[in-house]
């Protein structure tokens, strides 16, 4: 055999172990690496697998990786879970329950309007409240038919208002002659407020008053020498049957 076929044939030798060598190392799924470098077998990929999870990195439960993104449903070889070698991140770790919003404060209630105090009407009063006494009750006099001063007199001006010692029906309002213009009040307890020498009458016979209600004005009508009120209390309505007035008054409370 000539050279030349010598050198063809030895080619096709090694092509021939060339091929095989690599069929067979494709067949085995091995590959081996350089003397240099440390061999190691890289096992197929699975879904969900990568160089991070392969046995060359360590087991999976060593690894701590970042989770970016929902979980994978994906299995390790020898793992139940690939993500048994992740750490959940903040982002994708469930939201912690909101805390209950406190329950509102009551309203604090609204202070009660403060009421009024009902006006009380006085139960008694003064037939002319803080005037002077001028002629009293009682003191002796021929000049008058029962011998004495049958009332008392207060030394007021002309126009003076004159008011209801008591609640009361009006007898009569009008002119009695030595009296001038008179009013005359049945008081609630029975007995009877004369009043004398009036100006102006500002009630008449039949009304009902109160206690401090205005019945005139004061003057010197009939039998007077001036100004004045001559004011009695009656146990009957006729002339004689009087008491003093100003006792009478002061044992229901009213001053002077």
């Amino acid at each position: 055999m000539s050279s030349l076929h010598r050198v063809t044939a030895w080619v096709r030798e090694r092509r021939t172990v060339v091929a095989w060598s690599g069929a067979l190392t494709l067949a085995g799924g091995a590959l081996l690496l350089p003397a240099t470098a440390a061999a190691q077998t890289v096992l197929p990929t699975t879904p969900g697998s990568s160089a991070f999870t392969s046995a060359a990195f360590g087991s999976p439960q060593q690894a701590a990786i970042v989770q970016v993104a929902a979980p994978t449903p994906y299995e390790l070889p020898g793992s139940g879970s690939s993500q048994d070698a992740v750490a959940v991140a903040d982002n994708l770790a469930p939201a912690p329950a909101p805390e209950p919003a406190p329950a509102p404060a009551p309203a604090p209630e609204a202070a009660p309007a403060p009421t009024q105090a009902p006006v009380v009407a006085p139960a008694w009063s003064a037939p002319t409240p803080g005037e002077r006494i001028s002629n009293p009750y009682g003191v002796k006099n021929p000049e008058y038919a029962a011998g004495y001063h049958t009332g008392v007199d207060f030394a007021v001006s002309v126009g003076t208002p004159l008011l209801a010692v008591g609640d009361a029906t009006v007898v009569s309002a009008g002119y009695d002659g030595a009296y001038g213009n008179e009013v005359v009040l049945r008081l609630s307890d029975g007995h009877f407020a004369e009043y004398a020498h009036l100006s102006a009458l500002s009630v008449h016979a039949g009304q009902t008053v109160t206690a401090g209600q205005q019945i005139g004005k004061a003057g010197t009508t009939g039998n007077s020498t001036g100004p004045h009120l001559h004011f009695e209390i009656r146990s009957a309505n006729k002339y004689g049957a009087v008491i003093d007035p100003i006792a009478f008054l002061s044992a229901r409370g009213v001053t002077f």
